[in-house]
C-alpha cells in the first residue's frame, strides 16, 4: 500500500509542475503557447484560468493528503528511516580496531632481545597489554 501511495505522490507532483507551468502569469509563461494568454481560445475566454485553477487546487489537495499519509506510515512504532544503515561511529570503531593491531605491531628492532653481558640472561620483551 505504501508503494502505491508513493507512486501516486510522485505522479501528482509531476502533474502539479505541468499544470502550474501551463497557467498564464504576468508574463504569460508557457500557457501562451496553448492559447492561455491573450485570446485564451483553448478553454474559452475565462475558462482556462478557472479550469487550471481547479486542477491545481485538486492536485495540491491530493499532494497534501499523500504527504500526510506517507509521513504517518513512516512514523509507525518500531520503524526507522535508518533501518539497515550502520552508524558511522560504529563503523569507525570497527575499522580502527581492525587496523590497530597491524599499526601497533612492533618492528624487528624493537622485538630483538637486548644483548646481555656474559653470564646474564637476555631480556625478554614483554607483550603489550590491551
Amino acid at each position: 500500500m505504501e508503494l502505491a501511495i508513493q507512486i501516486l505522490h510522485v505522479l501528482v507532483a509531476v502533474f502539479l509542475v505541468l499544470v502550474i507551468l501551463l497557467q498564464a502569469g504576468k508574463g504569460a509563461g508557457v500557457g501562451a503557447a496553448f492559447g492561455g494568454a491573450g485570446s485564451q481560445t483553448v478553454f474559452g475566454g475565462r475558462g482556462a484560468q478557472t479550469f487550471l485553477g481547479k486542477l491545481t487546487t485538486a492536485g495540491a489537495a491530493i499532494f497534501f493528503v499523500t504527504s500526510l499519509l506517507l509521513s504517518h506510515l513512516s512514523s509507525a512504532p518500531g520503524r526507522s528511516v535508518l533501518e539497515g544503515v550502520s552508524a558511522p561511529a560504529e563503523a569507525a570503531v570497527e575499522q580502527a580496531s581492525e587496523a590497530a593491531p597491524a599499526e601497533a605491531a612492533p618492528s624487528e628492532a624493537e622485538t630483538a632481545p637486548a644483548e646481555a653481558p656474559a653470564g646474564e640472561p637476555a631480556a625478554v620483551p614483554s607483550e603489550p597489554s590491551e
